[in-house]
């Protein structure tokens, strides 16, 4: 089993503890910002802490219609959290798991953040760029329409 190591950056005029809160810490309001891609957002075990798991049920137009993800790691005074894809209904013939990291910085007013992808590819299995454009690209939209909420509404996740 190899590892394939994908990393993105994006700079928002969002303070980085807002962005935080709104992706990681309070992503329970997700499906009010985008309806129509995300149902819900909520801890099925674990009260948001190491070791919680969340699941994300998707919009009835999306390819995929849900998420777990265990919470690995979270410090939540430096804006930063690591998890892992531990379940999906969407069978991956390539991968087994993915782990994800995500770190805000201040930067220009608002924030710096970097996010790191490490695809755990099953035995044998080579994976391509074009396998996780697609999620990268869907991670990037996110990413940008919360930075936008946000700054529409400056009194949430303040």
């Amino acid at each position: 089993m190899g590892v394939v190591t994908y990393s993105q950056e994006f700079t928002s005029a969002v303070a980085p503890s807002r962005m935080f809160k709104a992706l990681v810490l309070d992503s329970h309001i997700i499906p009010k910002i985008v309806p129509g891609g995300i149902k819900s957002v909520e801890f099925i075990e674990g009260d948001g802490g190491v070791g919680s798991i969340k699941q994300t049920i998707f919009g009835q137009s999306a390819h995929i219609k849900y998420t777990k993800h265990k919470i690995d790691a979270l410090d939540v005074e430096n804006f930063y959290c690591k998890y892992t894809l531990i379940e999906s209904d969407i069978e991956f013939d390539k991968i087994d798991f993915i782990v994800y990291e995500v770190k805000f910085t201040s930067a220009d007013g608002g924030c710096a953040c970097k996010m790191t992808s490490d695809y755990h590819v099953k035995e044998g299995a080579e994976l391509k760029e074009d396998d996780i454009k697609q999620g990268k690209d869907r991670a990037m939209g996110l990413f940008k329409t919360v930075e936008e909420y946000l700054l529409a509404n400056p009194a949430v996740c303040a």
